[in-house]
């Protein structure tokens, strides 16, 4: 059907990656393409280790696709879907990420969408979380299931030629992913075998340690902390920095119960447009970021220090304080070896997390009060300068960006070199 590529496009897609690996699973063994009862996603198949398992296969890994198992989480959760399976299924037709055939890297096609071989590339997606979402949507189609506003054309049209139909009123039970690989790459016999088999890779060697990097499971699921029961895993981390650092404060925080705490480092605004009579506000020229977090904490730091302007939670949404904004004086910008003497000698220094829900991340510096606080924005691809304008004119006058990264997890890291724990 004209759904599917060739079985020369597939070919090259896996011949670098699955056809010399043993595999212990057949295509009976694939599971249902639907999440539930007994068929749920393991425990251990967190983006962390998704990622880790990425780039064991994958030495040149681009930094743009550093989410990209994040964005499965977040998107097949949200359609109720095994999504580890769909991701093992991306990392045959991109060869582990390397795109080595009609698609390339640029795209953020992970399924080969509307690629049919013959040099057709197939359709393009402006970020990796449209192109993941674009490919789940597609495979929870061949369930039988409608896609309402699908983001690719190909499901929108392969929904509406209705060619799926017969085929999928010839499957008795739950549809599973060895029915998909039947019908979406039938003259390739093997590629059910190529996806049972990086399954199995990934589910035989990464699963017994400690997740690398849990906070992703939060982001997936639009937290700015981590959940308890990966804080056992984070403590068992050897102390470091970067990374670490960050790891092992978002865990201290969240069972301190610091997470919670809002302040000067980052704020938001409420739903509606901002206030006239909010001037900071009112020059704001982009919509606010989410609720914020505080993620490491100084206890032992003097009173005085702590943020001057607070937003109070009522009705589960941040109401912030005019004065938020206006608080924020007397910046002094350093260079990244400045920042970090500073912040050590002062003792006084906050990271925050704020997100307009992109996938770049830059660093905002304010100095307020005796306290250094680094902001770490998540911002939209195209529209990073609006994003951080309209944060600093409402919440950090005087501030200044300090770095622009390609992911939020790089923008933590950093951060927290230049604002070490305690």
């Amino acid at each position: 059907m004209g759904d599917i590529m060739t079985f020369c496009v597939r070919f090259l897609a896996v011949s670098a990656i699955a056809l010399a690996c043993a595999t212990s699973a057949s295509a009976a063994d694939l599971p249902a393409i639907k999440s539930g009862g007994a068929n749920k996603v393991p425990a251990c198949a967190t983006p962390g280790r998704l990622m880790a398992f990425a780039q064991s296969r994958n030495g040149g890994l681009a930094d743009k696709f550093d989410g990209v198992a994040t964005e499965y989480m977040r998107h097949g959760e949200a359609l109720g879907l095994r999504w580890d399976y769909a991701f093992f299924q991306m990392m045959v037709e991109t060869a582990n990420l390397k795109f080595i055939g009609d698609v390339n890297a640029k795209q953020n096609n992970f399924a080969g969408l509307g690629a049919t071989g013959g040099g057709e590339p197939g359709e393009s997606f402006k970020t990796v979380s449209e192109g993941v979402k674009a490919h789940l949507q597609h495979v929870l189609m061949y369930t039988g299931e409608t896609v309402e506003d699908p983001v690719a054309e190909r499901t929108r049209k392969v929904q509406e030629w209705g060619v799926l139909k017969s085929f999928q009123k010839g499957i008795k039970g739950a549809m599973t992913y060895a029915h998909l690989t039947r019908q979406w790459s039938p003259k390739d016999r093997g590629y059910s075998k190529d996806i049972a088999s990086v399954a199995d890779s990934f589910y035989g060697k990464f699963c017994d340690g400690a997740d690398p990097r849990p906070e992703l499971v939060a982001a997936a699921r639009g937290k700015s902390g981590v959940t308890i029961d990966t804080a056992a895993a984070i403590a068992k981390d050897k102390p470091g920095k970067g990374k670490d650092a960050a790891r092992r404060a978002v865990a201290e925080a969240r069972e301190a119960g610091d997470s919670e705490r809002k302040g000067l480092g980052a704020a938001s605004l409420a739903a509606t447009e901002p206030d006239a009579s909010n001037a900071a506000a009112s020059a704001a020229p982009a919509a606010a970021p989410a609720t914020y977090t505080l993620l490491n904490s100084n206890d032992s730091a003097p009173a005085d220090t702590k943020p001057a302007a607070t937003a109070k939670a009522t009705g589960g949404e941040i109401k912030t304080a005019a004065a938020a904004g206006a608080a924020a004086q007397s910046s002094a910008v350093m260079n990244d070896a400045g920042d970090v003497a500073a912040s050590k000698a002062k003792g006084a220094c906050r990271v925050w997390q704020a997100s307009y829900g992109g996938e770049k991340a830059v660093i905002i510096k304010v100095v307020a009060e005796g306290q250094t606080n680094f902001t770490v924005l998540d911002v939209n691809e195209g529209r990073e300068q609006r994003e951080v304008a309209a944060y600093i004119a409402a919440y950090a006058q005087d501030g200044s960006s300090v770095g622009e990264y390609a992911s939020p997890t790089k923008a933590l890291a950093k951060a927290f070199e230049m604002c070490p724990e305690g």
